[in-house]
C-alpha cells in the first residue's frame, strides 16, 4: 500500500496594498500548497506551503515547477514514513518546508496546531510591528498605526528613501518613545555600501537603535566581520544565511562573521530543521552570555505557512519579539483563526480551519 499521495496545487496570492520590498514592489506572489493524504491515516490530511520569494531563493528558476514535483515523487515513493529524511529528497528551503510542514500536520492526524501554550490559544507570541518601505508620509503612517496599536518593538526597512529622512522617522519616535518604551529594530537589506556603512550606523546609533538586519550585500564575510566589531549597532544576519546549508558552512560562516543576532526564515533558510541547526549553532557560539541571539520571521507565506511556523516558533519558546506578522497580506488569503491583538500573535484552537474543499473546489 502507497503510504502517501501529495497532490501540488499552485495559487497566485494578491497584496491587499502594494508590498515595498528590498526587490521591488510585490502586487501579487505565487505559491504551491501540497496537499498530503494517506490510507494509513484515512479521513485525515496535512498541508504545507511552499513559497519561495523572488530575487532570494535560489530555487526559484523557470524548472522549479518540475523539480518540487520530482521531490514530492521521491516522497511518495518511500514504502514507510519512517524511513523519511526530507533532506535527502531536496535542499530547496522552501520545497523542504512545505514537506516538512504537510507531513508534519498529516503524522498529527490533520491537526493544525502543536501541543504548546500558544497552540491550545492560552499565550500569544510577541511581534514587531512591520514598517514596509514607501515614501516619508507613507512610513510615517504606517509608524503612527503600529504604535497606537500597542506595539512595543518596531521594525522599519531602511535605504529606500533618503537617509537623511529615515533618520527623520528614527528621530520623530524617539522624541515621543524612550528605548525602554519602544524597541526599534531597522532592516537595510544590504543596502548600505561597504564604504559607508560604518558612518551610517554611527549616525543610526544616536536613535538607540537595538539591531540593524544586513546592512550590506551578503558574501562579504570579511568586511561584514569588521563591521560586526566596530559598529555601535548590533548586526543581525538575514539575506546572508541562504544557501549555506551543511552544518560545517554554517559554523565557518559564524565563527568568521560572529554576528550578534541571526534572523530565520524556514522558507530561505532550510526549513523547520536547518533553523533548529541554525539556533544550535548560534547558541553554541555565544554560549559564555546565555543569551537568545535569534527570531524567526515569516516570508510573505500566506496563513498556512505563517501558522506553520508560528506552531514551531512557539515550541522554541522565545523571549524577544518574533517577526510573523506578515500572513496576513492577501486579499484571497486562506482564512485562519491568527489574530494580531496588540503586539501579539494569537491562535483560537476552537476556530474554524480550512477543509480539503478549501484545496481542491
Amino acid at each position: 500500500m502507497q503510504p502517501l499521495t501529495i497532490k501540488i496545487i499552485p495559487r497566485t496570492l494578491h497584496f491587499k496594498r502594494p508590498a515595498g520590498t528590498s526587490r521591488g514592489v510585490l502586487l501579487q506572489r505565487k505559491v504551491w500548497y501540497l496537499l498530503f493524504r494517506s490510507p494509513l491515516l484515512p479521513g485525515q490530511f496535512g498541508i504545507g506551503e511552499c513559497a519561495p520569494l523572488p530575487g532570494l531563493s535560489p530555487e526559484l528558476t523557470p524548472t522549479f515547477e518540475n523539480e518540487l514535483l520530482i521531490a514530492t515523487q521521491k516522497l511518495e515513493a518511500i514504502d514507510s514514513l519512517r524511513k523519511i529524511r526530507l533532506q535527502e529528497i531536496t535542499r530547496h528551503s522552501s520545497v523542504l518546508f512545505a514537506l516538512e510542514t504537510g507531513l508534519r500536520q498529516l503524522q498529527r492526524h490533520g491537526a493544525w496546531q502543536e501541543n504548546s501554550l500558544f497552540g491550545n490559544g492560552k499565550a500569544g507570541i510577541s511581534i514587531n510591528g512591520l514598517i514596509w518601505m514607501g515614501d516619508y508620509p507613507f512610513m510615517l503612517k504606517q509608524i503612527e498605526e503600529k504604535l497606537a496599536a500597542g506595539f512595543r518593538c518596531i521594525k522599519i526597512k531602511i535605504g529606500n528613501i533618503d537617509f537623511g529622512q529615515e533618520l527623520t522617522l528614527l528621530k520623530r519616535i524617539r522624541q515621543t518613545f524612550s528605548s525602554h518604551d519602544i524597541e526599534l529594530r531597522v532592516d537595510a537589506n544590504g543596502a548600505f555600501s561597504p564604504n559607508e556603512a560604518l558612518e551610517k550606523l554611527k549616525r543610526l546609533s544616536e536613535w538607540d537603535i537595538h539591531s540593524i538586519e544586513q546592512p550590506i550585500a551578503a558574501g562579504q564575510w570579511d568586511r561584514m566581520a569588521y563591521l560586526v566589531h566596530e559598529s555601535p549597532i548590533p548586526i543581525a544576519l538575514d539575506e546572508e544565511l541562504i544557501g549555506i546549508q551543511t552544518k560545517e558552512e554554517k559554523q565557518i560562516l559564524l565563527q568568521t562573521i560572529k554576528p550578534h543576532y541571526i534572523i530565520l526564515k524556514p522558507s530561505l533558510h532550510g526549513g523547520i530543521e536547518g533553523c533548529a541547526e541554525w539556533i544550535h549553532l548560534m547558541q553554541q557560539l555565544n554560549d559564555e552570555k546565555k543569551m537568545e541571539r535569534w527570531w524567526i520571521t515569516s516570508a510573505l507565506e500566506s496563513n498556512i505557512g505563517l501558522n506553520a511556523i508560528a506552531q514551531w516558533t512557539a515550541q522554541m519558546k522565545p523571549t524577544l519579539p518574533q517577526g510573523l506578522g506578515t500572513g496576513m497580506l492577501f486579499t484571497d488569503n486562506i482564512d485562519m483563526p491568527l489574530q494580531i491583538r496588540q503586539d501579539c500573535l494569537w491562535f483560537d484552537p476552537n476556530g474554524s480551519f480550512p477543509t480539503i474543499e478549501t484545496f481542491t473546489r
